[in-house]
């Protein structure tokens, strides 16, 4: 039995469990079901999500034969109808078939592994059907945090993280109780520019900050990294996956990303989980707690030898990163105001149409512009994500006054 953000889980494995997975093409969900194909017998598999890749999504469905397919693009939905139609796998499509399949009947566990804004809405519906959620989208609490871990303490749903920090801090804080904890250390690898100056960033390219150290991952994620955006949106998602006044939550970089997170205690003493930076372990955890089962994953070898480096981030060179906690402590609608902002001028620095150093501009600009609404309705929430995208863009076209 173990606690988080006040729900209290009590679980039996014996059982297959109904397992819907939101994001079944991408990273995290085609490693979500390399796990599942580890312990067959654990899981049945009700139903699949993909945005737009229906050609992976039809061989899930006939490998898995799920009850439920969901395109969030409603052209390719029609498509995959059609070539699926020799199976008993119903395809939903648009936008609202990810809401459907989140809310779908008899699911027992929802796994997030959907990309950006996309994962609020659906997160939400899942949460409030009472469904225990594997959450690999940090966005969702990012922009609605305080919705989401209210509904979830309404409905005693338990969210569990698949991020491998936060998955690392759910670990270590089994260690001691809640009213013990000092400080949450999120650790970071700095990503490929760390040590640079803002000299030295002034000329990277998109695939100088897709070329990460020590993470596969998907594109925006991993200019996140190399911005250190991502690190600072982990903060907004540790303060309401753990009920964190946000002071407590500290960021280091680790060069290594061995040391996935620590948690440190009143009495001084730290608890770090370590690993290799492999995202199959906090996937298995997620889906196997409270239980561990074994697997083949690789662990360290620690007689070859590892220095652990830790050390300051580079704030002046990297801004996003208290971007990201500015928006945290004003709260309300700014988070969701700077994550929508961050994924249009990510998409415009992959394209190549905006400078790696200009990212925080924009940034810093639409959230100083934007009217803060406390304690925000879900639809509030979405206008002012679409807001944002739209500021930005007028911005980034130089047609107004950004």
């Amino acid at each position: 039995m173990a606690t988080l953000s006040g729900i209290i889980i009590k679980r039996e494995m014996g059982m297959s469990r109904r397992i819907i997975i939101l994001g079944s093409t991408g990273s995290i969900g085609t490693q979500t079901l390399q796990v599942i194909d580890r312990f067959t017998a654990k899981f049945t598999i009700a139903g699949l999500s993909a945005g737009k890749n229906i050609d992976l999504l039809e061989r899930q469905i006939r490998k898995y034969r799920p009850e439920v397919a969901a395109v969030a693009d409603e052209e390719r939905a029609v498509q995959l109808r059609n070539r699926t139609r020799d199976t008993r796998t119903a395809v939903i499509g648009g936008e609202k078939s990810l809401l459907e399949l989140a809310s779908w009947p008899g699911a027992e566990l929802v796994v997030v592994a959907l990309v950006g804004f996309s994962g609020f809405q659906p997160t939400l519906a899942a949460v409030k059907e009472g469904r225990t959620v594997a959450l690999a989208n940090k966005e969702a609490l990012v922009v609605g945090g305080e919705l989401i871990t209210a509904a979830a303490k309404q409905r005693q749903v338990f969210i569990i993280p698949v991020d491998s920090e936060h998955s690392a801090i759910f670990q270590c804080l089994h260690a001691g109780r809640e009213v013990e904890v000092k400080k949450v250390i999120l650790t970071a690898s700095g990503g490929p520019f760390l040590g640079k100056s803002l000299e030295q960033l002034k000329d990277v390219k998109p695939s100088d900050a897709l070329n990460h150290p020590n993470w596969e991952m998907g594109q925006k994620v991993t200019v996140d990294s190399a911005t250190l955006m991502n690190k600072g949106f982990e903060v907004l998602e540790a303060r309401w996956l753990f009920g964190l006044e946000q002071e407590k939550i500290d960021v280091v970089i680790h060069p290594e990303s061995i040391v996935h997170s620590m948690v440190e205690f009143i009495d001084g003493s730290v608890i770090a989980q370590m690993g290799l930076p492999e995202m199959l372990l906090p996937i298995q955890y997620a889906l196997s707690y409270p239980q561990r089962w074994e697997a083949p994953l690789p662990a360290p070898d620690w007689k070859k030898g590892y220095t652990l480096n830790f050390l300051a981030p580079d704030r002046v060179s990297f801004p996003c990163l208290d971007l990201a906690c500015r928006a945290g402590e004003k709260g309300g609608t700014l988070p969701a105001v700077l994550n929508a902002a961050n994924e249009i001028t990510v998409h415009k620095f992959l394209q190549g149409k905006l400078s790696f150093l200009h990212l925080p501009v924009i940034l810093e600009k639409v959230m100083d512009r934007h009217e803060v609404k406390y304690n925000p309705s879900p639809g509030e929430i979405i206008d002012a994500h679409y807001w944002a995208i739209e500021e930005a863009r007028i911005g980034l076209e130089g047609n107004g006054p950004l």
